[in-house]
Parts: structure tokens; C-alpha cells; sequence
């Protein structure tokens, strides 16, 4: 059938895998770094995609795609890329981990009507990391950059756009429903973009918003022939490459937590945890984020002067509780609770508890139990989770699947470590290839189970509840 290629463009790297477009065998990977920080040139992505390409491809001279049929970026979500009428950016793009726009949120909050006409509009509730609140923010802190706008993309848009050939090439930029509807002023209920919420977010500008496609469409075509699919966010391309099915949830730990699952319906969350995205199907993938994972792990394992290795040994050495220690890992502010000015605490420090092995054992379940109050909002929304998929680099450590199953009291499954980001991008771009009204059905991955254990009932509510307590202790904020 032909040779596709799908891109995971994060936060922290370009990672590209190439594959056969009938069965989905990954033949060959690429990878290439991005610069640290909340506000990157997206140049810098687009130098990191040929990078990762020339790795992954070889060099295939001014055609990097030479022999390729297919391509699809899922990317980053939220990022504000704001570009003129002749497509260059105005500045800096702005990530979704880039906290200052967290006043700009509340304010849009408040001038809509509440939280309650937010989740109804949008399926969303502003938070910092949301597009809108982003585009306040430059309204009111960079006018003359807002006057100058003429287009609001995301991440995945902008690679998706330069791989057609950019302003240049006289393509129209092009999205998904999945992307478009973590921005905030896109409805996935009624698959349609609500200017008045992007006006509203800009202060009475009118940018244009790229046109969204259908899942199997096609965005355009690169300089050489290769097809361009219309691109995704990163988790609706994580679930599609794992193939997400009813009843089960992804749990992934990456540098941020998220915490997501296929439905058949909108959600609409006035509380604001739960984000009513649409999914890269044509159905819809209600989220929950925290803007804090696996960097818990690295960071504590900084602290102890251990490698992540070494980190899951001394974890597993500590009884599940960690004899009374308690972090609250808000080590970057926190998204879910909202408290985008939060910084970490340590909790229950005593004589006797005070050992490396505890504080490790601390830091696994404290993230985890951040996640495990993210799946209840999940729940909250009726949406059923009867399995957990644990994905990410912090997935990795045998540990964190043993408590989770003991603190979510549900089986896990750990998927073999994959870029499956990069692989949902490469089946839909398989997808568009094909043109037919259903994504390729490709193997399904393999992965070890771990049931939950018969006391997850008493031990994981025990962490959890010492987890709830410490964080009203220390941010008023209530389960």
C-alpha cells in the first residue's frame, strides 16, 4: 500500500516514525530535540521535524519525504502561534505550559457568564493553558502584536501549513476537530468555530482560523507529492495509535499528566477539570490534565542523587503510604486543581519517616493520586473506566503501575514503550492515504497487565484520603 510517516511534535522533542501503511510496522525512527521553555520560536519545531526526518529517512537531498506516500503531525495542544497576513509570527509561540495568562482566563470566565456558560459553548472552562486565555493575554500585554494577527494557529497546524509549502505555497492552513477543540472557542458538540468567543478572547479582533477537516482528510500535499493529512492534537493521537476502545482509559505520564478516554458524546464539565475535546475519530475524548508527571519522578530523583532506576528500587523498598509522607507535587503550579501559582510541599516529615526510600515511594504517589482525582472527574462526566492504560516516560518504572493499580483499584495494563503519538499520526496519515470511512485496522499493541490488588479498596483510599488532607491543609482545596 505504500510507506507513511507520523510525527509526534511535544513539548520537549520531534519524534518521527516511519511505517508500512497496510500493517503498521514501524520500519524506521527519527528523533530531534526542542528548545526548553513556555515560549519557543516555531522555527525551531520546524528545523526539529527536518532533523528528525533526515534521521529517520536518510538524507534525501531538498526532498526529506522523497519515497514517503503519506504524513501527519500530531502535536502539542493549546500553543498559541499567531502569525501576519504574510504568515510569519508575530512572536514567540506560546506553550500550553505557559502560566501567565492564568488572570486572562478568569477574566474571560467572568465576562462570559461563568464557568457553566463556558462548558456549554465549548466544552471548556479557560484555564491558562487554553488558547483563548493565551490570546488575551496578548491583547492586553502585546497590542500591537494582537493588531497584527491575521491568523491563530496551533503547534500541529503551523508544521501541518509548512509541510504544504506555508504562505508561499497558497494553501489554506488546516486542523482537526481534536486540536481545534482545545482552543476555546471551538465547539465540538457542534463541530464549528465560535468567533464570538475568539473576538471575545482578542478584544473585538477577528483573526482567521484554520479551516477544519474531517479525520481522513487531507490537508494538502507537500513540494514533492507527498500527502499532507489534516494532523491532530497529541493525546487524540496517542489514543489513536493505541486503538482506545470503550471502557478503557489512557493514563499518560508524560511531561505533563493527562488522563483521557473515547466517548460517544460530548462532556460538558462547568467545574472546569474535564476538558470536552473531540477525539481524531469523529467522536469526542473528554480530558483531564495536571501540568505535573513525570518531572516529579526526575525532579525528586535530582534531589536524591539517583538515577530513575535507582529511584523505583528505593520506591519499592518504602510500604505503600510512604509511613506518612505526603507530596503535593505542584512542582510548575498545577492545572487540575487549578492553582497555576502552586510550588510543591512536603508533608508528615517525622523522626522515623525521614529515608530516601519514603520520599520516593512519596513522589510516585503523589502524582498518582493527583491523577487518580482526575479520573474521578472522568467519572463525574459518566464516563465508564474499566481498565487503565499506562503510557509515558514515567510508565517506565515498574513501580508506578504497581501503585497505581493498588490507588485507582482498577487493572492496569502497561502498553510495550512506544512513540504512540507518532504512531496515531501515522495511521490516520494512513487513513487519509486510503480514503476509506474507517482508520486502518493495525495490530494491536502489546502490553503486561497488573490487576488491582485485593486491598487497593483500604491502602489506596488511605493514600489518597492523606493526600486530600495535606492539600486543603495547604491550598484550601477540598475533594
Amino acid at each position: 500500500m505504500g510507506t507513511v510517516v507520523g510525527v509526534d511534535s511535544s513539548t520537549q522533542s520531534c519524534k518521527v516514525v516511519v511505517c508500512d501503511a497496510e500493517t503498521g510496522k514501524v520500519l524506521r525512527r527519527g528523533r530531534a530535540p526542542h528548545p526548553e521553555g513556555t515560549a519557543v520560536d516555531p522555527e525551531a519545531w520546524w528545523q526539529a521535524l527536518q532533523q528528525a526526518l533526515r534521521e529517520a529517512l536518510g538524507d534525501g537531498g531538498a526532498d526529506p519525504l522523497r519515497g514517503v506516500d503519506a504524513i501527519a503531525v500530531a502535536g502539542q495542544q493549546h500553543g498559541l502561534v499567531a502569525v501576519d497576513a504574510d504568515g510569519r509570527p508575530v512572536r514567540d509561540a506560546l506553550l500550553w505550559n505557559d502560566t501567565r495568562s492564568a488572570p486572562q482566563a478568569a477574566r474571560l470566565i467572568e465576562e462570559l457568564g461563568g464557568p457553566q456558560a463556558w462548558a456549554e459553548a465549548v466544552g471548556t472552562v479557560p484555564v491558562a493553558a487554553v488558547t483563548a486565555a493565551k490570546l488575551r493575554w496578548l491583547a492586553d500585554h502585546e497590542p500591537d502584536a494582537a493588531d497584527r494577527t491575521a491568523r491563530v494557529l496551533l503547534p500541529h497546524d503551523w508544521l501541518t501549513w509548512r509541510l504544504c509549502g506555508g504562505p508561499a505555497s497558497g494553501t489554506e492552513p488546516a486542523t482537526d476537530r481534536g486540536d481545534a477543540s482545545g482552543t476555546g472557542y471551538f465547539s465540538p458538540a457542534e463541530g464549528r468555530y465560535r468567533t464570538d468567543l475568539l473576538e471575545l478572547a482578542l478584544r473585538g479582533r477577528s483573526p482567521r482560523p484554520p479551516r477544519v477537516l474531517a479525520p481522513h482528510e487531507a490537508a494538502g500535499h507537500t513540494p514533492g507529492g507527498t500527502l499532507v493529512a489534516a494532523g491532530t492534537g497529541d493525546n487524540m493521537g496517542a489514543a489513536l495509535g493505541l486503538g482506545l476502545a470503550p471502557g478503557e482509559a489512557v493514563l499518560s505520564l508524560g511531561t505533563s499528566g493527562t488522563v483521557f478516554a473515547r466517548s460517544a458524546r460530548p462532556t460538558a464539565d462547568a467545574t472546569g477539570a474535564v476538558q470536552g475535546f473531540a477525539d481524531a475519530t469523529g467522536e469526542f475524548l473528554p480530558l483531564v490534565c495536571t501540568l505535573n508527571a513525570a518531572r516529579v519522578l526526575s525532579s525528586t530523583a535530582r534531589m536524591l542523587g539517583v538515577d530513575l532506576d535507582a529511584l523505583d528500587t528505593l520506591a519499592r523498598r518504602a510500604v505503600p503510604g510512604a509511613d506518612g509522607l505526603v507530596l503535593l507535587p505542584y512542582l510548575g503550579g498545577e492545572r487540575t486543581p487549578n492553582l497555576p501559582d502552586a510550588t510543591g510541599s512536603l508533608l508528615g516529615m517525622q523522626v522515623g519517616n525521614m529515608y530516601p526510600h519514603n520520599l520516593a515511594r512519596a513522589a510516585v504517589e503523589g502524582m498518582l493520586c493527583g491523577m487518580a482525582d482526575a479520573l474521578d472527574a472522568l467519572r463525574a462526566q459518566d464516563v465508564p473506566v474499566r481498565r487503565l492504560l499506562l503510557i509515558g516516560g514515567a510508565a517506565k518504572a515498574p513501580v508506578v503501575a504497581e501503585a497505581a493499580a493498588q490507588i485507582f483499584g482498577v487493572p492496569v495494563t502497561v502498553p510495550r514503550p512506544d512513540e504512540y503519538v507518532a504512531l496515531g499520526a501515522a495511521r490516520q496519515a494512513a487513513w487519509a492515504l486510503a480514503g476509506t470511512p474507517e482508520p486502518p485496522s493495525w495490530a494491536p499493541f502489546e502490553g503486561a497487565g497488573l490487576p488491582a490488588p485485593a486491598d487497593a479498596g483500604t491502602a489506596g483510599r488511605a493514600i489518597r484520603d492523606a493526600y486530600a488532607r495535606a492539600r486543603e491543609q495547604v491550598h484550601g482545596v477540598r475533594a
